[in-house]
């Protein structure tokens, strides 16, 4: 069983945009104001994140031509480290994008409500009706899919086009750090500093690997898939860059220092007691983007986990329109049911844990396969390696370190999350029946 090699360069660099450009560039330069309050650290920080990224991208983009099959990193860990390690990433890989997909929904819901001047408690009932809406759509097929994720990140790109210009047009911002802003760098080192700002500017470049979801569903995924995530994180930077210079023209850097939202108190500064109308339109029409990429991604995972034979092989069915149709439909129920019990935040935070730690074993994985399986094809192969995934290998790690630290308690959640698994991954096989391998689609 195959998915339908349906998709182009196009939707590779919406889905990239679409799933990395959510609420944390909206929220996340307030946080870097406050660590780095000079205008020329504050920006550059966004271009070294740019650059971690682009090198992760191109550690990954070998994997994901050298096996060019949808899933995500659960088809990396399992080629590379064995049956159980794509279990435990592939679950953890559904289960937090659909959690992910949810925390964007309500928040999403909140805005629809306050715009149309539904009462709060709306927020709930709205956030389920989107997902609900989305999944049915890409029910229709991949072609409906791609159309959707091509137009919804189509409307982001103008809707943050259209906030830079109206920062710059209408800023005054300059180059200033308040009082508060200067004495708390003081008490941190200026490496420390750096650290906690370049970390949490990662956070917000994640997602630009949403192309190896779908690798073999592109029709030339030995050049679309690097393309993909290249030209799309390009862009990301592109439109990261320019939001932050138009937020410190429009305000001085002591204004965004310590904001809660940063894109709030930009928007209350140029347009007064409209700019939480503003606020709340730049959201509605940058999330649902976000949204269809998740919802997409996690049905891949779960279709793909079931192929494997480590989940449930009901997933695996296609429907007429190329979709992974009862994956699409569980992935969207399960997010429902983060937003009706609420659990999501909880998910989100224990997966913080998994994030980090499957991109480290994504970059050993190539380590490993190019020691284990020199002769197999790479179409793309990282350049630089392996000074250059060594370096994104060793960042990952300190990433991780510093996840650890800085959320024990989750983090030992999944660290037992992770225990405990083994006995449902040994349950998970059928007993005397082998698992199919690892790369049975490589050739066609």
């Amino acid at each position: 069983m195959r998915l339908v090699r349906m998709l182009g360069l196009w939707f590779g660099l919406a889905v990239t945009v679409g799933n990395t450009i959510g609420g944390g560039i909206l929220r996340t330069p307030g946080n870097i104001a406050q660590l780095l309050p000079h205008q020329t650290f504050f920006v550059g920080v966004w271009l070294i994140g740019a650059l971690y990224a682009l090198l992760g991208a191109n550690a990954l983009a070998e994997l994901g031509t050298m096996i060019p099959r949808s899933g995500g990193q659960f088809v990396f860990a399992r080629r590379a480290f064995g049956d159980y390690a794509g279990f435990v990433v592939g679950w953890m890989d559904w289960i937090s994008t659909c959690a992910s997909a949810a925390a964007i929904a309500i928040v999403l819901g909140e805005s629809i409500a306050v715009v149309t001047r539904l009462t709060s408690g709306a927020a709930g009932p709205i956030a389920i009706a989107i997902v609900a809406l989305f999944t049915l759509l890409l029910l229709r097929g991949t072609s409906i899919g791609d159309r959707a994720q091509r137009l919804t990140s189509l409307l982001k790109t103008v809707v943050l086009g259209g906030l830079v210009v109206a920062c710059l047009v209408g800023g005054r911002g300059v180059d200033t750090a308040a009082p508060a802003t200067a004495a708390a760098v003081a008490q941190t080192s200026a490496f420390a500093a750096f650290m906690l700002a370049i970390q949490a500017v990662l956070y917000t470049y994640d997602g630009w690997s949403a192309p190896i979801y779908f690798s073999e569903e592109l029709k030339d995924p030995d050049r679309e898939i690097p393309r993909s995530m290249f030209l799309g994180l390009l862009a990301i930077t592109l439109i990261y860059v320019l939001i932050n210079i138009a937020f410190v023209r429009a305000v001085p850097i002591s204004a965004l220092a310590a904001s809660p939202l940063a894109v709030g108190t930009v928007a209350n500064t140029l347009f007064g007691t409209r700019g939480e109308l503003l606020v709340r339109l730049v959201v509605i029409g940058s999330l649902p983007s976000a949204i269809n990429a998740c919802l997409l991604m996690a049905s891949r995972v779960l279709f793909a986990v079931g192929r494997d034979g480590l989940g449930m092989r009901r997933m695996t069915t296609i429907n007429r329109g190329g979709a992974p149709g009862r994956a699409t439909i569980v992935s969207g129920l399960v997010t429902v049911g983060f937003l009706a019990t609420g659990t999501f935040e909880q998910i989100i935070a224990i997966a913080a844990f998994f994030f980090v730690a499957t991109y480290a074993l994504s970059f050993v994985a190539v380590f490993l396969l190019r020691r284990h399986e020199p002769q197999a094809p790479r179409p793309f192969r990282a350049v630089g390696h392996p000074w250059t995934t060594g370096i994104v290998l060793l960042g990952s790690l300190a990433f991780l370190a510093a996840a650890i630290a800085g959320d024990r308690r989750n983090s030992l959640i999944g660290l037992a999350l992770v225990i405990v698994s083994y006995p449902a991954f040994r349950l998970s096989r059928p007993a005397g029946v082998p698992l199919p391998s690892a790369d049975p689609y490589l050739s066609e």
